[in-house]
């Protein structure tokens, strides 16, 4: 597989998982989450999809370039990042189900956490591999680090 179809397929994961998120995300958005206080930093609901659309792609495409040195010297730490990658993205969908889903702020908070940490070793890994795969995460390290503030203060003013 080169290079590109590789990119392409992590960018269509991605975005899939994104999806299958907005499925849980989407009816709480219009119901639930208006009748919540929210900071007064939090921003148009509006801002969400194109945002996480974009971090999406970003991580998709991060990942294929770092999935295309598979077949290098680096085969080990690829498989290292390549699994740090699938957790943080499998535990970025938890947290919509736990935020939204089960309208949890408190577990969706301790979750989004351990999701921060694995974004932070995921971001590290790659840019052992690729320095360019390393940037591409920085905007989703900076994102979520906002949304665990955000989520943060939606607990404390819910609780």
């Amino acid at each position: 597989m080169n290079k590109y179809t590789r990119i392409l397929v992590l960018v269509v994961t991605c975005l899939a998982v994104a999806y299958f998120s907005s499925l849980v995300t989407r009816p709480s958005v219009e119901t639930w989450y208006t009748t919540i206080e929210k900071p007064s930093f939090n921003p148009p609901n509006w801002l969400f999809a194109p945002v996480w659309t974009t971090l999406y792609v970003m991580m998709g495409i991060a990942g294929g370039l770092v999935w295309h040195e598979i077949n290098s010297p680096k085969r080990e730490e690829v498989k290292k990042a390549m699994l740090f990658f699938a957790i943080q993205l499998g535990l970025n969908a938890l947290w919509s189900y736990l935020f939204f889903g089960l309208k949890n702020p408190l577990l969706a908070l301790i979750e989004i956490v351990l999701l921060w940490l694995m974004i932070y070793e995921t971001y590290i890994k790659f840019a052992k591999i690729n320095k360019f795969s390393g940037y591409l995460f920085v905007p989703y390290l900076l994102w979520v680090s906002f949304a665990t503030v955000l989520n943060a203060s939606i607990w404390w003013l819910n609780k």
